[in-house]
């Protein structure tokens, strides 16, 4: 892939549109429109443009959306950031008619409702007839769009993307913890105060749907209320941070981020038959508290990671999956587009799981809103193209994604030696069935 390639073809696509621009604007400016055409675009066209497109379209409104004005002979002419407003002569194949005609989907104005027919018709008519424009070629004003030149240096240091720092909390007293006290002190800045302390009956309540999302049972609370130490809380927080369904009430959130499912979605819908695992790896490392990065890393790069047990290699490729789960479309005949969407969409999920931003806009062009450029995007591209993402053995219309044997070393063992009876059985009964066919003909031979 190389970056520059595009950026080389949108500079010849643009020299050549800006020439073809440049000799309709003269073309059209060269022929002063007679005095029937002045009046038909004074009594009849001016009032539509002004009625249903200046608010958006020109300099007295200041806007220019989508790169265009109306409001100047030289502002239609060019166009906006999908091409030439109109071809004089011919309303086929104009824009402002194609979006008038409210046809297109992709372009539909006004973009609330259609403009009437007999509008509709006027503006028609006009094309039809040269599109006559009495109007200066240039507004007295005509807004300039601005292309905006990503800065990495300079959105690198919008407050997003700084280091948290550690802040000291507000001086305040009564207060149990840091948060606390930055909360009760916002309050006291809009005149109000603290809520009083629940009653513990409430309490566990809220601890226990917080952190397990189940009730609790009758004897927890009754424990809890009569639990008159000064920890009795912080028991009840430890033990349901202990408790197996911290994980799978907590562990849910993660896997809403990491798009997992149980079958692939979009056109086969293919069952993931072995999805759960990767769905208990997250449950389990909610529940055993494991750090963050490791967390992360191990999505990522699971595979590559050095491990101290076999045990350990097949948590951390089942890992993996997080590449491999989510929506793609598995029939798509053109393989090699297959692997880049795939590719597109494991940076996605990657940059909106773990950076809170979208990488996607990237694929096409510089990032509009975030400080990405095409080329970080395909050196990530790069990386995550080297990954096996689809099976090497399963060919056909359908793709089928990589799999990885998982068990310990007594599995594997267990697993061969099960195969090797079943193959016994499988040559016994082919002896067996043999035999019988072969004394059922020698029978037959002999009577």
């Amino acid at each position: 892939m190389n970056p520059t390639l595009p950026a080389t073809l949108r500079g010849l696509a643009m020299s050549s549109l800006i020439g073809l621009l440049g000799g309709v604007t003269s073309r059209v400016g060269a022929v002063e429109p007679d005095a029937a055409g002045v009046e038909f675009f004074e009594k009849k066209v001016r009032p539509v443009l002004i009625a249903r497109c200046y608010e958006c379209h020109s300099v007295e409104a200041g806007k220019s959306k989508g790169g265009l004005v109306l409001d100047s002979r030289e502002g239609l002419l060019k166009g906006g950031d999908t091409g030439p407003g109109l071809v004089a002569g011919n309303a086929d194949k104009s824009l402002i008619i194609e979006a008038a005609r409210y046809k297109n989907q992709d372009m539909q104005m006004p973009p609330k409702k259609a403009i009437p027919a007999d509008e509709l018709k006027i503006l028609e008519d006009w094309v039809a007839m040269g599109a006559p424009d009495p109007r200066s070629a240039v507004a007295s004003s005509m807004p300039v769009k601005k292309v905006r030149v990503i800065d990495i240096a300079k959105d690198s240091k919008h407050w997003a993307f700084q280091p948290v720092l550690a802040v000291t909390p507000p001086a305040i007293e009564g207060v149990r913890n840091p948060i606390d006290a930055f909360i009760v002190s916002r309050l006291r800045r809009a005149g109000l105060e603290l809520s009083a302390p629940a009653d513990k009956r409430t309490l566990i309540r809220r601890a226990t749907f917080d952190l397990i999302g189940l009730p609790p049972t009758v004897a927890e609370v009754d424990a809890f209320l009569a639990d008159t130490a000064p920890d009795a809380f912080a028991k009840v927080v430890e033990r349901l941070l202990r408790s197996p369904h911290y994980g799978e009430k907590w562990g849910r959130h993660w896997l809403d981020v990491a798009r997992y499912a149980d079958s692939n979605g979009l056109d086969e819908n293919i069952a993931l038959g072995t999805a759960w695992r990767f769905r208990d790896y997250v449950v389990n490392s909610f529940n055993e508290d494991k750090p963050f990065d490791q967390f992360l890393t191990e999505q990522l790069a699971g595979d590559l990671l050095p491990a101290r047990s076999v045990e350990q290699r097949h948590e951390q490729s089942v890992a993996t999956a997080f590449l491999n789960l989510g929506a793609k479309v598995l029939a798509e005949p053109d393989k090699d587009k297959l692997v880049m969407d795939v590719v597109d969409e494991q940076i996605d999920v990657m940059g909106r799981a773990f950076m809170g931003m979208t990488f996607g806009c990237a694929r096409c062009h510089d990032h509009k809103f975030d400080p990405i450029p095409q080329d970080d995007y395909y050196a990530l591209g790069a990386i995550f193209k080297s990954t096996a993402s689809f099976s090497s053995e399963r060919t056909g219309a359908i793709s089928y994604w990589f799999e990885t044997p998982t068990g310990s070393l007594d599995d594997f063992a267990a697993a061969k030696a099960a195969e090797l009876a079943l193959d016994a059985k499988k040559k016994a009964v082919s002896a067996a069935v043999s035999a019988a066919d072969k004394a059922l003909k020698d029978d037959a031979r002999a009577h």
